[in-house]
């Protein structure tokens, strides 16, 4: 390790999820309200945004259900500048090939997202044996809120963590009220339907809430349906006045069909998909000690036909894998003197599965893969308030994994505090991720040699309020250089998966909130992306401008989203540009009742995301949601 290396790690910063208390800031600064929005994720205590050197985003309650979707995706497409997710319908992402639902976060994700971590409640979730997450799994239904770090966080999560990491907070019960219920039915274009109902009850020591969503869709192609059904449930108990456990639970079972492209259609491309999570909790918390121990479980079991196109016969045999994931984490924070937070953890994961071809007439299970791997890891990372200003952290992970060994993951980065409301921020992040097991041992490109990819990023940010903080804005640029990229190629006539990518992306992002009164918010936010080489999903222009209005009894919600220079495909290549109006108004007759109405895509707009999958045009929905 080198000397510049080495003063780096000295300069290393917290976990953006720290689970520790504010560090004393001079009352003078203490007006602020977004500037100084906190960040949590799962059992972890609060931590300000102000004190961070990484660029945390935040989509609250509120905006989730005014956007009146199903997915979260389309929210954080929309609402977090230089982040894009693909889309091949009405609702539904499906699995396998001509599946949606892959996330960029500034043209760093790959295809499935692999580079992009999704946590619930800050666990990992990702498929034992394919390594990437499940996007019909993340409903709106589920989430309080959605945190999201854009760029490397690999300290703290290791791999995967390598583009940024999207953390969903699930919801629990109300607080204020000891009974709270909820239903929400909503029907529209192509016999689509999504109804959800939650319950949540809490009293001085107990909290509970459950959920069931159920969502369908005939789609705008033949072939493309879509059902869906869920649950989601957690409960928490306090202990004593230092300790609290909490359970939870989210089953998710969804049957999605492909239609293939337009040139190309297959028929009996269906997949059915059962997936399931548990977690359990004891947290503790002292005067000057905090912590938490979690325990998860990932499981899902996979049925696939690949169909046939015209012309050809049906397969014979079905495609089918069962996986795992399972893990602990365990940290505790403690200050060692005034303006000071020091955490150490950590973590043990393992996952893996198998796979086989079930042959319908011989009951014949062909194994194509059948393996386990395991991570652990630890770390111990430092924030110090060096003046009420000035904040420095620092922290080193060290992570291994039985198959491809040992890496060092640092990050470094100052927070300054220049005015009231003016933030300044510098970081320098490293992300890895570790190769799958599909890379290395299913399907003939597999490599069981391959090694780790990484990335280093390096990023400045301003974030200023003003108008009494009425409006409020953020400027970001960074550049991220990645190397050892997994990629396929032909070698000797056959393909075969390689560390041979690499990747130079240099952005901007600027996003601005606007209360111009208590009852009219505008926001909008942009990002550029100059790509060395061009990425899937990554478009080089995104905008987006909202609004949201209430009178009386009234609501009122509109979109535009702008998207230039979209590659579909980066082998011909080809590339999409469109804009997209959404809007939606809701009623209010009485309390605790929504009356509302939405329409997506008013421009009628003609546009492919996946290539060879057309958008559809013109939809429209009407909906109830009540609350007693």
């Amino acid at each position: 390790m080198n000397k510049k290396f080495i003063l780096l790690a000295s300069l290393l910063p917290v976990g953006v999820f720290s689970a520790t208390p504010d560090l004393p800031v001079n009352s003078v600064f203490r007006d602020s309200v977004r500037l100084n929005e906190v960040v949590v994720t799962g059992s972890m205590t609060e931590v300000s945004k102000r004190q961070l050197p990484l660029h945390v985003e935040v989509i609250g309650r509120k905006e989730i259900q005014q956007r009146k979707t199903n997915s979260l995706l389309p929210i954080l497409s929309e609402r977090i500048p230089g982040m894009f997710v693909t889309q091949r319908g009405l609702m539904g992402y499906g699995v396998a090939a001509g599946s949606a639902g892959s996330m960029t976060m500034r043209g760093i994700g790959s295809s499935p997202n692999t580079q992009l971590l999704v946590l619930i409640d800050g666990h990992p979730q990702y498929m034992g044996l394919m390594g990437h997450p499940l996007p019909d799994m993340y409903e709106t239904a589920m989430a309080e809120r959605v945190e999201v770090i854009k760029g490397p966080a690999s300290y703290l999560y290791g791999s995967n963590a390598m583009g940024g990491v999207v953390n969903i907070i699930t919801k629990k019960a109300d607080g204020l009220k000891p009974s709270v219920g909820r239903a929400n039915v909503m029907y529209g274009s192509y016999n689509t339907v999504s109804a959800n109902a939650s319950y949540g009850y809490t009293n001085s020591r107990w909290d509970t809430y459950l959920s069931a969503t159920y969502n369908h869709t005939d789609g705008h192609r033949r072939n493309s349906n879509f059902d869906q059904w869920s649950g989601y449930g957690k409960v928490g108990y306090q202990i004593s006045s230092h300790y609290k456990t909490r359970l939870d639970f989210n089953l998710t079972r969804f049957e999605a069909a492909n239609p293939g492209t337009v040139s190309a259609p297959i028929n009996d491309n269906d997949a059915r998909v059962f997936r399931g999570m548990t977690s359990w909790a004891l947290e503790n918390k002292y005067d000057n000690l905090a912590g938490a121990l979690n325990v998860y479980v990932n499981f899902g079991d996979h049925k696939i036909n690949d169909g046939y196109n015209e012309g050809q016969k049906p397969k014979d045999f079905l495609f089918r894998s069962k996986d795992n994931m399972w893990g602990a984490t365990f940290y505790q924070t403690t200050s060692l003197f005034r303006g000071n937070s020091l955490t150490a953890g950590v973590d043990f994961k393992a996952f893996g599965g198998k796979a086989y071809n079930d042959f319908f007439e011989t009951g014949e299970k062909k194994q194509i893969a059948k393996k386990n791997i395991y991570e652990v890891a630890g770390y111990i990372n430092m924030r110090q308030a060096l003046t009420e200003r000035l904040f420095l952290s620092a922290g080193l992970r060290y992570d291994h994994n039985s198959h491809t060994g040992g890496e060092w993951i640092p990050l470094g980065g100052l927070s300054f505090v220049a005015a009231q409301n003016t933030i300044l921020k510098a970081v320098v992040s490293k992300g890895f991720r570790n190769p799958t097991i599909r890379e290395m041992y299913m399907f003939p490109p597999q490599n069981p040699d391959l090694r780790p990819e990484r990335l280093m990023n390096y990023e400045l940010s301003v974030s200023q309020g003003l108008l009494s903080n009425k409006l409020q804005l953020d400027l970001s640029v960074y550049y991220l250089n990645a190397n050892n990229l997994i990629q396929t190629q032909m070698i000797n006539g056959r393909p075969h998966n390689v560390n041979t990518g690499k990747i130079k992306n240099v952005g901007v992002e600027f996003a601005a909130n606007y209360s111009i009164l208590p009852s009219l918010q505008l926001n909008t936010n942009y990002s550029y992306i100059h790509m060395d080489e061009p990425v899937l999903a990554a478009p080089k222009h995104q905008f987006y401008l909202g609004a949201g209005y209430e009178l009386n009894k009234w609501g009122f919600q509109s979109g535009i989203q702008y998207i230039n220079k979209l590659y579909t495909n980066i082998k011909l290549p080809s590339t999409d540009n469109f804009t997209l109006w959404n809007a939606s108004v809701s009623f209010y007759p009485v309390s605790g009742l929504e009356i509302y109405a939405k329409v997506e895509n008013i421009l009628n707009s003609k546009y492919e995301i996946n290539a060879g999958y057309p958008m559809p045009g013109t939809n429209a929905y009407g909906g109830v949601r009540v609350t007693f």
